[in-house]
């Protein structure tokens, strides 16, 4: 067998080109340790103050999600759907930001046999299970057309929106 990171020549594929193979080489046995230092402890506990799943506080990140609703739905059952999403995502551990309502808006292509629909765009920060628990209950709930859940990046999700800023200056 060659050596690691070396190719050998494989059966020939369509077009006649050879397939290369490449191999690799599993190590087994002890980890190595330097000589002169400590050897690791490993007693099964995660450790503490490691970010994520080895321990700690879970990654607690901010996301928006865009929701579509059926024109025709009232303004009540509108509200209801939002009120019970946004329960879910407090129920899941996460913080509930701001709402905006953009209203009734027409589609570019027609969606579900629909030419509107009312826009809505929520803010909230969690962990990836309720992100995940609000895209299973949207996914479920009938008024709904479309949604989109997306993770702001960190220095979008910090930032203040330009009209704000402007009249925290002028106050």
């Amino acid at each position: 067998m060659p050596p690691v990171g070396q190719l050998r020549q494989g059966r020939e594929i369509p077009g006649g080109c050879p397939a290369p193979i490449r191999y690799h080489v599993r190590r087994t046995g002890p980890p190595v340790i330097a000589a002169g230092s400590p050897a690791p402890v490993d007693d099964g506990a995660p450790s503490v103050g490691a970010p994520g799943p080895e321990g700690g506080e879970p990654p607690v990140r901010p996301y928006e999600t865009m929701v579509i609703f059926d024109a025709d739905t009232d303004e009540a059952a509108i509200s209801a759907v939002l009120d019970r999403a946004l329960d879910v995502v407090k129920s899941n551990g996460g913080v509930a930001g701001s709402v905006d309502r953009w209203g009734k808006r027409p589609f570019a292509y027609e969606m579900r046999h629909r030419r509107e629909g009312y826009y809505v765009v929520a803010e909230f920060t969690a962990g990836p299970d309720a992100a995940a628990a609000l895209d299973r209950f949207l996914r479920l709930a009938d008024e709904v057309l479309r949604f989109k859940i997306i993770r702001l990046p960190d220095k979008v999700a910090g930032r203040q929106r330009p009209v704000q800023a402007a009249t925290a200056d002028a106050g």
